[in-house]
């Protein structure tokens, strides 16, 4: 039982990054119907971001390294922001309404920037130092163990839920967002400056994924191809919860987590996957909307 109880809490931190990275992505999938294929690689642009601040912070200020995590993490959300603002400058403003342009040309982007990590940081995973504070386990009982660092990483991903939000739910800049979202031509007529609201929501999808990419850092070392590992799981929470539903993606992202812990306490990981992709897609037959449909006005 006591295995049991630490394989569920496995599954938490799991739950943890795929909720980071699918609150990026269901901002840009759900709301703005672009299919980023390079969603993963602004997750590993925050993780590099975070492993430059503590090189910089442990030659150049040794005594913040306590605290340099919490920096490294505003960073991470900052570049991958800023990245997204010029990705969607760019790129992504010419293919509204082409979704299978987006997908060709942002996994081009992923291939793109893969090569740039592998040619700036070498084809091996790298590590952050850990301050202090998060070694270690919390011993709830003598034979249960929390590490530290899930901990942090779950918290970080509440605070991160509550702001996207209120965010989203309660301030001017997310009613226009949701203007958009439901009838974009009626927003411009009122005034709302739809493009800057595209760019913007784009730049957030990508800065909340850096902020996972940071978080991840402290459970997990990051080579060039680490947000590929995520992006199919990332798609399918996002999907499965229903598109447009915040709350669906915390709920989906909590059962698929859950669910493929708690079954590899019983078979192999892969068997886990497949198990747990099959149910996804045998529910997703009887209800395509997802678990939580968005309510559209007729």
């Amino acid at each position: 039982m006591d295995i049991l109880i630490m394989q569920l809490f496995s599954g938490l931190s799991l739950f943890t990054v795929l909720l980071l990275m699918a609150l990026g992505l269901a901002i840009i999938f759900g709301l703005m119907g672009v299919i980023n294929m390079a969603h993963g690689e602004f997750m590993a642009l925050g993780a590099y971001t975070t492993y430059l601040t503590s090189i910089v912070v442990e030659q150049h200020t040794p005594g913040a390294m306590p605290i340099y995590l919490l920096v490294a993490g505003l960073l991470a959300f900052c570049v991958a922001f800023a990245a997204g603002y010029g990705v969607e400058w760019a790129l992504i403003r010419h293919l509204y309404k082409r979704p299978l342009d987006t997908l060709l040309a942002t996994w081009g982007l992923s291939l793109v920037m893969q090569q740039t990590f592998r040619s700036v940081f070498g084809a091996q995973e790298v590590g952050v130092p850990m301050p202090d504070w998060l070694l270690g386990s919390w011993k709830v009982t003598e034979t249960i163990d929390i590490p530290l660092n899930g901990l942090f990483v779950m918290g970080l991903s509440i605070i991160t839920t509550a702001a996207v939000f209120l965010l989203l739910f309660r301030s001017r800049w997310g009613l226009r967002v949701r203007a958009v979202t439901q009838n974009r031509i009626m927003s411009g007529a009122v005034g709302i400056n739809t493009k800057k609201v595209d760019r913007l929501t784009f730049a957030l999808g990508c800065g909340i994924a850096g902020l996972g990419g940071s978080a991840f850092t402290t459970i997990g070392s990051t080579g060039p191809s680490s947000g590929q590992l995520y992006i199919v799981d990332t798609f399918l929470v996002v999907v499965f919860g229903g598109v447009q539903s915040l709350l669906g993606t915390i709920a989906s992202a909590f059962t698929i987590a859950e669910s493929q812990s708690s079954l590899e306490f019983f078979m192999s990981g892969s068997m886990a996957k497949v198990i747990t992709l099959l149910s996804i897609i045998g529910i997703l037959l009887i209800r395509p909307e997802g678990l939580f449909a968005a309510k559209v006005r007729g």
